[in-house]
């Protein structure tokens, strides 16, 4: 076998104690067999100016989480704080996950089983192993949920389940900070990745459960606040990399208008309009069924947004 993986799994978070707690016991609850794979692990922490109490009982819990090194910023945003994140990291290897995402106890061990069988294939590390995963309400038990097809993700890089040589990412510059508001600094530093060849395998026994509220009609007006900024930092995302390619993926093309614009019948189905089915969707208990009808009218938004966005972006 391939020599063993150091890991720095690191992790941004902001307000989310409940669900960090979880994940942070998942990983110190990691199974490591004799002739393991992994050689070390740590954990990072950085927070990013969470004013829920996360810090302190970080630092009251310090010695029921042997592997975490917690490091603390302003309220700066996810991309500083996996940047700061990677800066602090002992590992060879960078995981990055996000903190409401709940790990099976052989996570790492199948992350660093890709990466080695990777290595011994392509006889290099220009590559990074994507693990799978699952979405799930379920906050007592989120292991238990099962895969979905709503699950699947074709994302070349994003950071819910990843893993990559630390020297990679340096190399590609990490992540662009000018992406403040919410969406794309992930995957616009895989853009950088790719250009400079790097390949994905995907590794499904890395799993991962993210977690999340189930969804309620209180939480539109954030949603389409989110698709609004989605839009915008879409735009910044095109200035960087214009290409057809980026322009698909942030919706910004004819077929986008027209399928989200024909779908939400030209924004008669809305937040307004949808209400009734969606309150009563979630009173017969498929809030899931819920929210993927409410991305008719969510994605109409982020569809204006971005040609808002992009009209300012001329005009200045």
């Amino acid at each position: 076998m391939g020599e063993a993986v150091y890991f720095s799994v690191v992790i941004p978070t902001y307000n989310r104690q409940p669900i960090l707690e979880k994940c942070l016991r998942a990983l110190e609850a990691q199974v490591l067999p004799e002739n393991s794979p992994v050689s070390n692990y740590e954990v990072i922490v950085v927070d990013d100016g969470s004013t829920d109490g996360t810090v302190a009982w970080l630092q009251k819990h310090q010695a029921e989480f042997p592997h975490v090194n917690l490091f603390e910023q302003q309220h700066l945003g996810p991309a500083a704080a996996r940047n700061l994140g990677v800066e602090k990291a002992q590992g060879d290897t960078i995981i990055f996950i996000d903190s409401d995402l709940v790990v099976t106890e052989s996570f790492l061990v199948s992350h660093a089983q890709a990466l080695i069988a990777g290595k011994e294939k392509l006889g290099n590390d220009k590559f990074f192993t994507y693990g799978a995963v699952i979405n799930t309400a379920n906050f007592e038990n989120p292991t238990s949920e099962p895969y979905k097809i709503t699950d699947f993700s074709n994302a070349f890089f994003a950071t819910g389940n990843v893993a990559i040589p630390k020297h990679w990412l340096e190399k590609a510059g990490l992540f662009d900070t000018e992406f403040h508001l919410y969406g794309w600094e992930d995957l616009e530093l895989g853009v950088r990745l790719k250009n400079l060849g790097l390949q994905l395998i995907k590794c499904p026994a890395a799993v991962g459960y993210h977690w999340h509220p189930a969804f309620r009609l209180e939480e539109i007006p954030q949603l389409i606040d989110k698709e609004i900024q989605r839009g915008r930092m879409g735009v910044l995302f095109y200035q960087k990399h214009p290409t057809w390619e980026v322009r698909m993926m942030i919706q910004m093309t004819w077929l986008h208008r027209i399928l989200w614009g024909v779908l939400s019948l030209n924004g008669l189905l809305n937040e307004k309009t949808m209400a009734p089915l969606l309150s009563w969707l979630i009173k017969v208990g498929k809030p899931q069924l819920a929210l993927e009808i409410a991305r008719i009218f969510l994605n109409w938004y982020n569809v204006k947004g971005v040609y808002q966005a992009y009209r300012e972006m001329k005009l200045s």
